[in-house]
């Protein structure tokens, strides 16, 4: 598995509007959150993080509001929004093999047992980033004294 810089910034942004969204992380629970404050607050840049954000809008993973009190919002509660769901978002897959996804790796001879190794990674990665949800993320955070 690689995270890339897309990947990463679209967790951070989904985990800010999630944060925003108050302690039940409830849609609608808190207030909207700006595109250029998330730029700024997780230091993305924000030609970069309007196309993560339309990805996560296509997804059902945000709403959007429009005008001067506009912003964004989550979609879903944050304990119904997995780390998964946003990877999936922004990247298609999860593992991939030479540029596709796992699944489609084939091999013949002595190499043939290595889809199933690739098979398994995607798997065990799978079942961590689906079982992780942005509210495990916001509850595991460590609060400064």
């Amino acid at each position: 598995m690689y995270v890339s810089a897309r990947a990463d910034y679209a967790l951070r942004a989904m985990l800010a509007v999630a944060d925003v969204a108050g302690p039940s992380g409830r849609p609608g629970g808190g207030e909207l959150v700006k595109a250029a404050g998330l730029a700024e607050s997780q230091q993305i840049p924000h030609s970069f993080l309007q196309g993560i954000l339309l990805d996560l809008r296509r997804a059902d993973l945000l709403h959007s509001h429009r005008g001067t009190d506009g912003g964004y919002a989550l979609a879903r509660p944050a304990d119904e929004i997995s780390v998964g769901d946003v990877l999936r978002a922004v990247g298609g897959t999860l593992t991939s093999v030479r540029g596709l996804p796992a699944d489609s790796a084939g091999y013949h001879g002595v190499a043939t047992g290595l889809r199933d190794v690739w098979l398994a990674v995607h798997g065990a990665i799978a079942l961590v980033v689906d079982r992780t949800t942005l509210a495990d993320l916001l509850a595991d955070r460590v609060t400064p004294h």
